[in-house]
């Protein structure tokens, strides 16, 4: 897949904003990012559910603009809400998707039992919707994407509001897709240890923009040393300000305040630099009620690059709000 300046506008609301993208063939590729971010847009433009405002994409070699067709023909989709009909069984959901690809007989059938046995399914083939729990419905929905053998495969927060163990399995999934289909896949998250877990590569976007590409050790690679975490206390107030300078000017490090109470210090070397933090904070009457430090994450990088991290930086309710109200006009 490749996008050339792709944009999608919302009356004043730019929600993808001039991306450009290359996919490689068999790649595991990451949207990361809070919510709000464009990451869906992007998929709906992709999978030509939306229409871009500018600049198009070519998904497996066809225009989405100008070969909508060609591109449904060679992709599956999990969307990020449930499109399972809950009133039937895993079968008959499976068999309605595969008869809207031309599937039909015992050829749909086969290839309905192959898709629910890969994820795990096949004994729950009979059994209404309502009795799965979250984790199956979301595995269902994988089984259902690929029962036409796509080329693409786009899954938009695959695993949004499962529970962490359900998540792992669901990153299991994905993987052996990859490895024994050798499927393209695009997918988006918010969540930092899935993208770092199953993504070759990835692209970092806020507020419809892309704002770093590459694997995530490269993305990590670009802050040096360990990272520090603080929180201090409230009774801090606009001590804080001078907490900030004063660590900056004396250790010679990036130090940011992400909030009234925590701060994020990049040092090459954490062990050594610690105890000075602590001897600015006592000087200062500073109570630090946590200290902690490691080796770069990919929310460090989205906080170098951003300022605030990524668990933080969802759009705001009204933007979010605007842009559903804008794709749900846009289907209709």
């Amino acid at each position: 897949m490749e996008t050339r300046g792709l944009t999608k506008k919302f009356g004043d609301l730019v929600a993808v904003d001039h991306i450009d993208i290359a996919i490689r063939r068999g790649e595991i590729f990451g949207l990361l990012g809070p919510n709000g971010a464009g990451k869906t847009t992007t998929i709906h433009m992709l999978s030509t559910i939306l229409r871009p405002t500018e600049g198009t994409a070519l998904v497996g070699g066809f225009d989405i603009v100008e070969e909508p067709g060609k591109v449904r023909e060679i992709i599956g989709i999990v969307f990020q809400d449930v499109t399972i009909d809950r009133n039937l069984t895993g079968f008959q959901n499976m068999w309605v998707y595969g008869r809207l690809y031309g599937l039909s007989g015992a050829v749909l059938r086969e290839k309905i039992i192959e898709a629910l046995r890969f994820v795990g399914l096949e004994e729950w083939k009979d059994v209404s919707i309502r009795k799965y729990s979250g984790g199956m419905i979301r595995r269902l929905e994988i089984a259902r994407s690929i029962i036409h053998e796509p080329e693409i495969l786009f899954l938009d927060e695959p695993t949004l509001g499962l529970d962490p163990h359900t998540r792992v399995n669901v990153w299991e999934y994905i993987k052996r897709i990859r490895r024994e289909r050798n499927i393209t896949i695009l997918m988006t998250t918010h969540y930092l240890e899935e993208a770092d877990m199953l993504c070759d590569r990835l692209a970092i976007i806020d507020h419809g923009k892309i704002i770093a590409m590459g694997t995530p050790e490269e993305l990590k690679s670009r802050i040096s040393g360990d990272v520090i975490r603080i929180e201090i206390g409230d009774s801090a107030g606009p001590l804080a300000g001078r907490f900030i300078r004063e660590i900056t000017s004396a250790l010679n490090c990036n130090a940011r305040m992400l909030d009234r109470s925590r701060i994020v210090i990049n040092v090459p070397d954490a062990p050594h630099i610690i105890p000075q933090i602590f001897d600015i904070a006592t000087r200062l009457n500073i109570t630090i009620k946590e200290l902690t430090y490691s080796h770069p994450s990919l929310n460090d990088v989205f906080i170098r690059l951003t300022g605030r991290g990524i668990r933080e930086a969802g759009g705001s309710w009204v933007e979010m709000m605007r842009l559903r109200r804008a794709i749900r006009i846009r289907r209709g």
